[in-house]
């Protein structure tokens, strides 16, 4: 049998498997059990819905920016032209193009992290479906990344804008900080996209909706959150 690490006996001794824990207790648990990680960890949530997968009209997807961010620096690429392009810079745009920018892509040059496309620019974008879909970068309406208003777009994906999707298993995937977040400023972001969540739940969807909600960091464990710690 493998010897365990420190960090891996740590968790062991530390973690409840069977537990619920507030924001607040998992935050600080997570940040004990990762004290000699020599890097920053993420702090990520993973949320378990009461939906079919395999269903259409039962998939989950949509976006919400988060009030404190995600601590993460945002590049964006926007395909656009004209007036919008320079509305698109001025917002703070790191890549602003058209049939130059889907040249950069095609040659496999994608410097940026999200990609907004105005409507008019699709017949451009739509030639790169086979590149960014597979990437998670595919402009689309549903989470505002189809846009006219590409100041906002912008604004918003800077500002560190959450785009999720219900995977196979019904469970969506999000960012909400780092180890170096407050508890209090995870909590927040956990609320909002806890609130965004329910909005977006879909009509034909029965039963308890959100069933689970875990947080976990880069390199630690999950931890169950429990839901009447949330002020949603």
């Amino acid at each position: 049998m493998a010897k365990l690490s420190k960090r891996q006996k740590l968790i062991r001794e530390k973690v409840e498997s069977a537990r619920a824990y507030s924001v607040d207790e998992a935050v600080a648990l997570l940040a004990e059990v990762g004290q000699n990680v020599k890097f920053k960890e993420s702090l990520d949530v993973a949320i378990n819905l009461g939906v079919d997968a395999r269903k259409s009209d039962q998939v989950v997807r949509s976006s919400t920016v988060l009030p404190h961010g995600t601590g993460k620096t945002v590049r964006v690429a926007v395909f656009t032209q004209g007036a919008n392009a320079e509305k698109a810079t001025a917002a703070g745009a790191d890549i602003v193009g058209m049939d130059d920018l889907a040249d950069e892509v095609k040659k496999g040059i994608m410097n940026f992290d999200v990609v907004i496309a105005t409507p008019d620019a699709m017949r451009v974008v739509g030639q790169l479906g086979q590149i960014l879909g597979p990437r998670g970068l595919m402009p689309n309406p549903k989470v505002g990344t189809v846009t006219a208003d590409v100041e906002t777009a912008v604004k918003n994906a800077k500002a560190g804008q959450v785009r999720y999707r219900t995977d196979k298993n019904g469970i969506i995937h999000a960012p909400l900080g780092n180890v170096e977040f407050t508890a209090q400023t995870i909590k927040e972001n956990l609320e909002a996209l806890v609130a965004d969540l329910k909005k977006a739940k879909p009509a034909s969807s029965k039963g308890v909706y959100l069933k689970k909600i875990t947080i976990s960091s880069t390199m630690g464990p999950g931890l169950t959150i429990d839901q009447g710690s949330l002020n949603v």
